[in-house]
C-alpha cells in the first residue's frame, strides 16, 4: 500500500469518527436542553379515588346541523312531529316551511315556533326537545401519525384530545405552533395558533384549546423538516447515489 492511499484511508476514518463524535455530542446537548421542567405540576393523589372537578355552569346547548328535534304541542297532538336540521340550518314543519334554527338553543327555537304558530292557534302550548345529536366532526392533518376525520357526540374535542385521536405528533411536526382553521358564519375562514407543547407539559394546561365543530387542526413541519423536503425536491432526487455527498467519505 503506497503512502498516499494510507493517508487517504486515515483521513477518511478521521472524518467518519469526527462526524460520529459531533452527532453524539449534538444529541447529548439537545437532550439536555429539551429536558422538560415539571416542578410546577402538583403531585397526583394516591390515597383516594380520582374525580374530575365538576363544571360550575355549562353553556346552553345550541342546535347543530343534523340534530333531530321533536316539536310537541300539548293541546294539539296532531301537529306533533320530528324534524331534522338541514345543511342550510333550517327546519320545516307542517305549519312553517323554513325556520332558521342553527346555533339556537331549544328554548329559542320554541319561542320562534310559538310566534309563527300563533297564525293558526290562539295560544300554542309547545316545546322543542332534542331527540338525537348529530356527531361533531373534527379534522386533523399535517405531521400526525394518522390524519383524518374524527367524530364525537356531545362536547367538541380539545386540541390535545384531537391530536391523541390522530396518534400524536411526528418528530417532524411543530408542537408550539399548531394551526386551527375555523370556518365561521358566511363561510369566513379564520386561522388560530395553538401551543400544543405548552399544553402537554403540565405547567400551562390552559393552552389546551377547546375546538369548534368542523375545525381543522393542522400540524406544520418544523423548519428542519421543511429544509429536508426542499433538499429532496431540489437536489437529492437529481443526484447519482454513486456520487452523492455520503459517498465522498469513502475516499482512498
Amino acid at each position: 500500500m503506497n503512502r498516499s492511499n494510507m493517508t487517504g484511508k486515515i483521513m477518511s476514518k478521521t472524518i467518519y469518527i469526527s462526524g460520529r463524535i459531533f452527532i453524539i455530542a449534538s444529541l447529548l446537548l439537545l437532550s439536555a436542553c429539551a429536558d422538560p421542567n415539571y416542578s410546577k405540576v402538583p403531585l397526583t393523589l394516591t390515597t383516594i379515588a380520582p374525580e374530575a372537578p365538576p363544571a360550575q355552569k355549562l353553556e346552553p346547548y345550541k342546535v347543530q346541523i343534523g340534530d333531530v328535534l321533536d316539536v310537541n304541542l300539548y293541546l294539539n297532538p296532531e301537529l306533533n312531529e320530528t324534524v331534522t336540521v338541514r345543511p342550510d340550518g333550517m327546519i320545516s314543519t307542517k305549519i312553517i316551511e323554513d325556520l332558521y334554527v342553527y346555533n339556537k338553543t331549544p328554548s329559542q327555537i320554541t319561542s320562534m315556533l310559538k310566534r309563527d304558530y300563533k297564525r293558526i292557534l290562539r295560544d300554542p302550548a309547545m316545546t322543542t326537545v332534542i331527540r338525537s345529536f348529530a356527531p361533531i366532526r373534527i379534522y386533523v392533518s399535517g405531521e400526525v401519525v394518522t390524519p383524518g376525520e374524527y367524530l364525537v357526540v356531545g362536547q367538541p374535542l380539545t386540541l390535545t384530545q384531537a391530536i391523541a385521536r390522530a396518534g400524536g405528533i411526528k418528530n417532524s411536526g411543530m408542537q408550539d405552533k399548531v394551526l386551527i382553521l375555523r370556518r365561521g358564519a358566511g363561510e369566513e375562514e379564520k386561522v388560530f395558533v395553538a401551543d400544543y407543547y405548552a399544553a402537554t407539559q403540565g405547567a400551562d394546561p390552559g393552552k389546551d384549546a377547546r375546538l369548534a365543530p368542523s375545525d381543522v387542526v393542522f400540524v406544520p413541519k418544523t423548519g428542519t423538516a421543511l429544509g429536508y423536503v426542499k433538499y429532496q425536491q431540489n437536489f437529492q432526487q437529481f443526484v447519482n447515489p454513486a456520487t452523492s455527498v455520503g459517498a465522498a467519505y469513502n475516499i482512498h
